[in-house]
């Protein structure tokens, strides 16, 4: 039997089991992530992310010395990026004085990412750009179907607006299809949103790998920047996921996230 000690949070509800693995000695196998992750069986999470130093990373070519989040979803799978995640790994590392500053750098498999402590315990990250790709997709669930938007925030989104009434009703125990299959080779991240009113957004996410989950860091900021494309509108964007609510902001095409995160607990695992 091996053991294995951890540390549990979330970001809006969206949750994430944290191994501490400073000099790389964890070998993340994908049975043994899903194994973790399972909601009965398991500790039960949307994903799991591993501390480890980047210089224990073999594809970071960038500053060997800062924090690598290593983010792999509850498939096992490997992700480029996730926002919630990344806030989360940021507590982390301030609750467990790995940093010394509120203010500091983060590397991910999307790039170096920025983090600031924010007023009221908020953490404000830096997610990068939000590329929208002028490309024809449409989204089906069931027998509905919606044009989409493309974005790219280090990881794949398609984004569709629906009207009022419709977010409520939308059966996410499926995973939506897309058309081309091509447009998204390694899956897509589904992101259902209804615009509220100016800068108001409400949004639901079927995440690859997941399934449903309350919240999707990177799926906010793709439904901010698909906003703001179709509108126009350059201030702050609020969006309500289930889990909470999460603020955008733009400087060009790059755009910082800001929301709570928390760390619920720690304990050991057995395996």
């Amino acid at each position: 039997m091996r053991r294995f000690s951890f540390h549990k949070g979330h970001g809006t509800q969206n949750d994430f089991i944290i191994l501490d693995d400073s000099y790389g000695m964890h070998d993340m196998h994908p049975e043994f992530i899903k194994t973790m992750c399972d909601r009965r069986s398991g500790i039960g999470a949307d994903g799991v992310i591993r501390v480890v130093r980047a210089s224990s990373v073999r594809e970071w070519t960038g500053e060997p010395s800062v924090w690598f989040m290593d983010y792999y979803n509850a498939d096992g799978t490997t992700a480029e990026m996730c926002g919630n995640g990344l806030r989360v790994f940021a507590r982390h590392l301030i609750n467990e004085q790995l940093v010394d500053t509120g203010s500091f750098d983060v590397a991910t498999r999307a790039g170096l990412k920025h983090v600031d402590v924010a007023r009221h315990g908020l953490i404000r990250t830096d997610v990068g750009a939000a590329t929208l790709v002028d490309e024809a997709v449409t989204v089906g669930l069931g027998e509905r179907e919606w044009p989409a938007v493309k974005v790219d925030v280090g990881n794949p989104h398609a984004v569709v607006f629906v009207d009022d009434g419709e977010l409520a009703d939308l059966d996410l125990t499926r995973q939506p299809g897309w058309a081309p299959q091509d447009a998204y080779p390694n899956g897509v991240n589904v992101e259902f949103v209804h615009v509220d009113g100016p800068g108001k957004l409400s949004m639901r996410v079927h995440e690859r790998g997941v399934g449903e989950t309350k919240s999707c860091g990177t799926g906010v900021v793709a439904a901010a920047a698909a906003y703001r494309a179709r509108t126009g509108f350059d201030s702050t964007i609020e969006v309500t996921v289930p889990g909470g609510e999460l603020a955008v902001d733009f400087d060009g095409d790059d755009a910082c996230l800001t929301g709570p995160a928390v760390i619920i607990g720690r304990g050991e695992f057995w395996l």
